[in-house]
């Protein structure tokens, strides 16, 4: 029998204006304890993005989700949560801000492969 571990997502959100509500998912972030894993894939719809607010800054909301996906690589990219393991940088991501970048609520589930869970929930919930 294949082992199943727990691993926690959730949706990065777009909300161009604050003020109005509106938002669309734009990436997924995926966190699995049981192999120290910690991951963000991005997809923009512009189009969504420009509906929503035609004044919006596209190359900021790019820049913002670049930077999750580079807190979740750790190292460099990760800036001052270099040093920090897996879980921390997780749920530092997941912590709310108001910002145009925010992340949704936190889901749980099982897997046998969290790496594949990223791409699967990224086409499933963002695309």
């Amino acid at each position: 029998m294949t082992r199943r571990d727990v691993f926690e997502y959730a949706l990065l959100r777009v909300v161009p204006r604050v003020e109005r509500g509106e938002c669309f998912n734009a990436g997924v972030l995926v966190y699995c304890r049981a192999h120290s894993f910690v991951a963000a894939r991005t997809y923009l719809d512009e189009a969504k993005l420009k509906a929503l607010d035609p004044d919006a800054d596209v190359i900021g909301v790019r820049a913002a989700l670049r930077a999750v996906e580079g807190v979740c690589g750790g190292g460099a990219e990760a800036g001052q949560a270099a040093g920090d393991d897996a879980g921390r940088r997780f749920r530092w991501l997941i912590a709310p801000r108001s910002t145009v970048v925010q992340p949704g609520a936190v889901h749980s589930g099982l897997t046998i492969d969290p790496a594949g869970e990223v791409d699967r929930l990224l086409d499933l919930l963002v695309r």
